[in-house]
C-alpha cells in the first residue's frame, strides 16, 4: 500500500493521522513464509519535523507461523509499536528510510517491523516437546517407543566407561 506524503513534504500540513487497514496474504522473511490470518491495522500519525517525517504508530494483526520444535502451524496475535523516520534527503545514516518522490510503500515498513519483532525461535507453546529425533513423531500428541538411549555405534564402548568405577 502506498501512502501519499505530498502534503507533508510541501509543508501544507505538519501532522497527518493514520488509520489504515491493509489486506495482504503474506510475505517471505528470508527463512520462511509468514501468512497473515487477519488484515493488518496501522493506527498512528505522520509528523513533519524539519525535513524528516516521523511515523509513529501501532501495527495489529494475526500471523500464521511454524513452530521451530514440532513444525506445526500456529496463530500468533501481534501488536507492534513502530517508530520510523522518513526523509527525501539521501543520507548515509541508517536510521532514516529514504523515500523518492511524494509516496512511500507502507507494506515494506510493516513487514520489516514484523520481522524484527518476532523471536528467532518461534514456538507454538513454551512447553512444546518437539519431534522424536528417531521416528519424527510429534511428541505433543503421543509418545513413541523409540529407545531413549540411542547411542552412536562408534561410541558404544564409552557407555560403560564411567560406570565401572
Amino acid at each position: 500500500m502506498v501512502l501519499d506524503l505530498s502534503d507533508l513534504l510541501k509543508k501544507k500540513i505538519l501532522k497527518k493521522d493514520l488509520d489504515i487497514t491493509v489486506e495482504e496474504k503474506g510475505f517471505y522473511d528470508g527463512m520462511e513464509y509468514i501468512a497473515f490470518k487477519a488484515p493488518i491495522n496501522l493506527d498512528g500519525k505522520l509528523t513533519l519535523v524539519g525535513d524528516v517525517i516521523e511515523l509513529n504508530g501501532t501495527i495489529r494483526t494475526v500471523l500464521e507461523l511454524q513452530c521451530s520444535r514440532c513444525l506445526a502451524s500456529f496463530s500468533k496475535s501481534v501488536e507492534i509499536t513502530i517508530e520510523e523516520k522518513l526523509s527525501t534527503i539521501e543520507d548515509k545514516d541508517d536510521d532514516y528510510i529514504f523515500i523518492k518522490g511524494d509516496v512511500v510503500d507502507i507494506t515494506e515498513i510493516i513487514e520489516n517491523n514484523i520481522i524484527i519483532s518476532l523471536p528467532i525461535k518461534r514456538l507454538c507453546d513454551e512447553e512444546c516437546k518437539g519431534l522424536c529425533s528417531n521416528c519424527g513423531l510429534n511428541l505433543n500428541h503421543s509418545s513413541c517407543n523409540c529407545d531413549e538411549m540411542n547411542i552412536e555405534p562408534r561410541l558404544s564402548k564409552l557407555k560403560n566407561f564411567f560406570s565401572s568405577n
